[in-house]
C-alpha cells in the first residue's frame, strides 16, 4: 500500500502572529497620521508617518501574495529587520518631538500612538529575528535533551 503524505497546509499571513503584528503597526501608524493631519502638526510628522504607512503596506502586500517566495534572489526577513530597526527609530523621533513642546492636544495623541508604534516596530523585528536565529527556514522545534551525543 502506498503511503500517501498529505500536503502541510502554509498558515496563511493575515492569520499568523507577524501578519497581526504587522497590521497593528499599520494601524497605529495611520492613527498617528492622521492625528498629525488632523491637528496640523509640522510637516515631518506628517511626511515620516506617511512613508512608513506606505512601507508597511508594501510589506503586507509582499507577503499576502507570498511574492517573497517567488523572489528568492531578495533576503526579505532581513529587509524587513531593517525596516522595523528604522522605523523604530524614526517614530521615536517624531514621538519625542512631538510630545516635548506644548502643542495641541492632537498633536499630543500623534505623539503617543507614534511611541507606541515605535514599541510595536521593535516587537516586529524581534518576532522575525527569532524566527530567523532560530531556524530560518521553518518553525523552531527543541530537540529533547535525551538526544545529545556524549563527549568522552
Amino acid at each position: 500500500m502506498d503511503n500517501v503524505q498529505p500536503k502541510i497546509k502554509h498558515r496563511p499571513f493575515c492569520f499568523s502572529v507577524k501578519g497581526h503584528v504587522k497590521m497593528l503597526r499599520l494601524a497605529l501608524t495611520v492613527t498617528s497620521m492622521t492625528f498629525f493631519i488632523i491637528a496640523q502638526a509640522p510637516e515631518p510628522y506628517i511626511v515620516i508617518t506617511g512613508f512608513e504607512v506606505t512601507v508597511i503596506l508594501f510589506f503586507i502586500l509582499l507577503y499576502i501574495l507570498r511574492l517573497d517566495r517567488l523572489m528568492k534572489w531578495l533576503f526579505w526577513p532581513l529587509l524587513d529587520i531593517i525596516n522595523s530597526l528604522v522605523t523604530t527609530v524614526f517614530m521615536l523621533i517624531v514621538s519625542v518631538l512631538a510630545l516635548i513642546p506644548e502643542t495641541t492636544p492632537l498633536t499630543v495623541g500623534g505623539g503617543v500612538f507614534a511611541l507606541v508604534t515605535a514599541v510595536c516596530c521593535l516587537a516586529d523585528g524581534a518576532l522575525i529575528y527569532r524566527k530567523l536565529l532560530f531556524n530560518p527556514s521553518g518553525p523552531y522545534q527543541k530537540k529533547p535533551v535525551h538526544e545529545k551525543k556524549e563527549v568522552l
